[in-house]
């Protein structure tokens, strides 16, 4: 098969390419670099051209209410031109809890952009993906000042991004399931508990001050953002990726 990754130059999109040439097919990375711009809809026609599958891997330039904008037009865009290219099935990379934290703007307009999809002119899949390990460190320093980290006690269920994009490469190869799958990681932690462990494992003396007000993540609700039934648990377990 032949798919088109859009984002594919990214950490989780060019693991996506890197999964479907692993299982044999043809998987070509798109973004601005390779001349391809959603926002104005510029060299998508021949991205998409003779393309079975496309995955939508992008992410908002910002994480506030402004990203819903910009989904507006390059979801918009990429599902027109997807359907006048005649690619057969459209999967969209989201996040685990997305429509369960409403006080986030990035995840409500995570919300809109899996709503474009579901009424899109292209038979679609979404998966949500848990928080990736590669991020947590990330995540960790948003709440960092001096010698302190401080983390609410939001339960996470994190995903190594290897995993993750084999699931959407399964995805994307099968039939259109017409709805969302899940896919998250063997194990749930509390935040601050996580940050905890990846600050001891690089060997990080700052402490970790539980705060249930810090950062972002303190929006979401007790299991807001871990995985339901159903959900595709990937094998990597944090801490052996952690050592590994």
């Amino acid at each position: 098969m032949k798919f088109a990754v859009i984002g594919g130059t990214g950490r989780i999109g060019s693991e996506i390419v890197a999964a479907l040439t692993t299982a044999g097919h043809e998987a070509a990375p798109h973004a601005r670099s390779t001349g391809v711009d959603l926002l104005t809809g510029e060299g998508l026609a021949l991205a998409l051209a003779g393309v079975d599958a496309v995955v939508d891997a992008t992410q908002s330039p910002t994480t506030d209410d402004a990203s819903v904008d910009f989904f507006r037009a390059a979801t918009g865009n990429l599902l027109t031109a997807a359907a006048e290219a005649g690619v057969r099935h459209a999967v969209l990379l989201s996040i685990v809890g997305v429509d369960r934290v409403p006080d986030l703007g990035y995840y409500r307009a995570k919300v809109f952009q899996e709503e474009r999809f579901r009424t899109g002119p292209v038979p679609y899949s979404i998966v949500r993906a848990g928080q990736f390990f590669e991020y947590v460190e990330e995540i960790v320093s948003w709440t960092a000042a001096g010698d302190t980290v401080r983390l609410p006690t939001t339960l996470l269920q994190p995903v190594a991004a290897a995993d993750a994009a084999r699931a959407v490469a399964g995805i994307a190869a099968g039939s259109p399931v017409h709805g969302i799958r899940d896919v998250a990681g063997p194990d749930v932690f509390p935040l601050d508990e996580l940050g905890r462990i990846t600050l001891a494992a690089r060997g990080d003396g700052r402490t970790v001050i539980t705060d249930d007000t810090a950062g972002p993540f303190a929006a979401a609700a007790e299991d807001a953002l871990t995985a339901g039934d159903g959900t595709h648990i990937a094998p990597t377990h944090y801490r052996d990726w952690l050592t590994g």
